[in-house]
């Protein structure tokens, strides 16, 4: 009787279950047996590790084979267990001694002719098993710089089963041809789940790269929606953009990823993690540092908003702009239902998806940007008489947008039309994205060094209550807020939101506390009343 074990991963939503691949030989009828709750495409990987030993040089065992996959009791799916239960089988039957395997984690799917194949969610996977002790990773070649993003684990990158073979029983590497050089990289191929591709919407625009196409300089106009975009970004605030349509609200919501600071370490790996397990990391850079951007369209279903699908669960489009934006333009032509489900991300910073397969955990901690029509023809507003909507459709059109969604909002701005004369006159562009940037950059720092020792970073994710206890405005300077809320226009939670837009307010222009000039800037941002103040920050410094 011959026995092998070697580990591999399972991953459920964003995180990793390490799994022993258990190979057992017995005397008997030669078949082969998979156990421990596979799904179709792993009990799949029968035939293809068959095929992949056979036509690597190694001999398949004639005997009685189990390959047994612990604990039984997690659902296990996809083909990343090929690799494991191939070096497992050929350590039963003493090609590779067992002693080597048993504290290697292998991670790969196995191709008929051999090739190791990349799978989704490698980073993961690789973070799972080193959170659990173990030091060696053996992936994919072409996947080995994602699993080195890891700190203290000794990634081996294979291009064959052929290799691995030679590496473990310290045989000479065989040299693998490279494949046709000017094509895809057929290794690559599979990793996009369909629905989760750029047609849809549901990608990372400013994954790859920081925008440099759009500048903030572009957008003729609009002072007051472009102060919103910048204290959006400064304090991780959601906005509301409304206006007619061709007032500049998507050049808004497309240059705010730009001004946004680059991720910190351990926020890129939480986005890489994200994108890798949707298989939607950017060619040839592993390592995602940049907000994502995510624009689903308006037709997108509450399961790719929020993430779901058949069997185990897989990321939305709230996940896969985690640390970054997320735009929904023409809000109102989203369903109901997919809109309220967006109000338990935008208070946990993540979702929680049940499924019969399973319960997984995505983080969503996003800026989110919504963008809407003030009309079913977008012509109403208070100067413009064009509109012919009757007021019933007016006010038809804007409930879809319900209260507790908007009241999670903090910046509402009226996007203006913008006029000929604005558009035809020279030389009068506003602020650029790099001057925006180095602002936003150095709110953030301050805002920082004020949370230093608390579980917070911006000032929109701090609680009401610990706002008003801990850090004060200056004496008077929430008075009209407070009248405000006297009289009904504001609710609680939108003062407590009303006090943390002030704050980023004075983060941006430099002073110590919110006074009532930043606080009346936040009224102005949030109920869209006039308040006799400059709406440009670079007028308040």
């Amino acid at each position: 009787m011959g026995f092998a074990r070697t580990c591999s991963v399972a991953l459920v939503g964003v995180e990793g279950v390490v799994v022993e691949v258990q190979a057992d030989l017995e005397p008997g009828v030669a078949a082969f047996t998979l156990v421990g709750l596979p799904d179709k495409s792993l009990t799949e990987s029968r035939d293809r590790v068959r095929a992949a030993v056979v036509n690597s040089g190694g001999e398949w065992p004639q005997k009685k084979l189990t390959v047994g996959l612990s604990p039984a009791s997690v659902p296990k799916a996809g083909s990343g267990f090929d690799l494991a239960v191939a070096c497992a089988v050929l350590g039963a039957s003493e090609r590779i001694d067992p002693k080597v395997l048993a504290d290697i984690v292998m991670i790969g799917e196995l191709g008929l002719d051999g090739r190791v194949r990349p799978v989704r969610g490698i980073l993961p996977a690789v973070l799972a098993a080193a959170d659990a002790g173990y030091e060696q990773v053996v992936v994919p070649e072409c996947a080995a710089a994602e699993a080195s993003l890891v700190p203290g684990v000794s990634v081996l990158g294979v291009r064959s089963l052929r290799q691995l073979i030679a590496v473990l029983a310290d045989e000479p590497v065989p040299d693998e041809e490279p494949d046709d050089q000017g094509r895809p990289d057929p290794l690559l191929a599979g990793l996009r789940m369909p629905g989760t591709g750029a047609a849809t919407g549901i990608h990372s625009m400013g994954a790859a790269q920081p925008d440099h196409g759009h500048d903030l300089a572009d957008v003729v106009g609009q002072m007051s929606a472009r102060t919103a975009v910048e204290v959006a970004a400064a304090g991780g605030h959601h906005l509301f953009l409304e206006g007619p349509p061709g007032a500049g609200k998507t050049m808004l919501a497309e240059r705010l990823p730009a001004i946004l600071p680059r991720l910190a370490r351990e926020e890129s790996l939480e986005v890489t993690a994200v994108h890798s397990v949707a298989g939607l990391l950017p060619p040839g850079k592993p390592l995602i540092d940049v907000a994502p951007y995510c624009a689903p369209h308006h037709s997108a279903t509450m399961q790719a908003l929020v993430g779901g699908g058949q069997g185990i669960a897989r990321p939305g489009a709230v996940s896969l702009s985690h640390r970054g934006v997320l735009f929904l333009d023409e809000t109102p032509e989203f369903s109901g239902q997919a809109l309220d489900a967006l109000r338990q991300p935008l208070e946990g910073g993540h979702v929680v998806i049940a499924r019969s397969a399973g319960v997984v955990r995505f983080p969503a901690k996003f800026l989110m940007v919504l963008a809407a029509n003030p009309c079913p023809c977008g012509r109403f507003s208070r100067t413009d008489e064009s509109c012919e909507c009757p007021p019933s459709a007016i006010r038809r059109y804007q409930a879809r947008l319900s209260g507790p969604l908007l009241d999670r909002v903090d910046l509402r701005v009226e996007v203006d039309r913008v006029t000929r004369a604005q558009l035809t006159e020279r030389g009068a562009r506003g602020e650029s994205t790099a001057t925006v940037a180095d602002r936003v950059r150095a709110a953030r720092e301050r805002a920082s060094a004020r949370l230093v020792g608390t579980p917070w970073r911006t000032n929109s994710e701090i609680p009401g209550r610990e706002l008003r206890s801990r850090w004060y405005a200056a004496i008077g300077a929430m008075d009209e807020a407070e009248r405000n809320l006297e009289r009904g226009v504001l609710t609680a939670r939108g003062l407590d939101r009303v006090l943390r837009v002030a704050w980023t307010v004075a983060d941006l222009v430099g002073h110590d506390r919110p006074d009532a000039t930043d606080v009346a800037l936040a009224l102005q941002l949030r109920t869209g009343v006039p308040r006799g103040v400059p709406m440009a920050i670079g007028a308040l410094t």
